[in-house]
């Protein structure tokens, strides 16, 4: 478990993000990235997560595969960052950003419409 505050946590994963290969930045640009401590109740029980299952991040919104130029989302496309679940089980600073990199390319992946076997397969699950 890396020990840090807040405020260290979104520098690093300001850094994570804007260190992405570049063909993903113009696509993060578009989503708004929050950050919390953990997934709230209604959020685990619509994922239907165990009691011992933790959560990185969560994509809410529309997948550009089911979007339409007429469409207005109800939610604005959003990934949520959870840190406590992140920074206990990253050990360094570095794991800790190759972890949020990851975990907002898996993120992204659903904002394209890929599901879970499909970042699975991509290496991203």
């Amino acid at each position: 478990m890396v020990r840090m505050t807040l405020k260290k946590f979104k520098r690093i994963a300001r850094e994570a993000i804007q260190s992405l290969p570049d063909i993903f930045l113009p696509h993060v640009e578009r989503l708004d990235i929050r950050v919390k401590a953990r997934a709230s109740p209604r959020q685990r029980r619509e994922l239907e997560l165990l009691d011992d299952e933790d959560l990185y991040g969560l994509y809410e919104g529309v997948p550009l595969t089911e979007a339409s130029r007429d469409d207005e989302p109800d939610v604005p496309p959003r990934i949520t960052l959870f840190y406590e679940p992140l920074i206990a089980d990253c050990e360094t600073d570095e794991a800790l950003r190759r972890e949020i990199q990851i975990t907002i390319l898996h993120e992204i992946g659903h904002f394209f419409g890929l599901d879970e076997d499909d970042l699975e397969r991509l290496g991203y699950g």
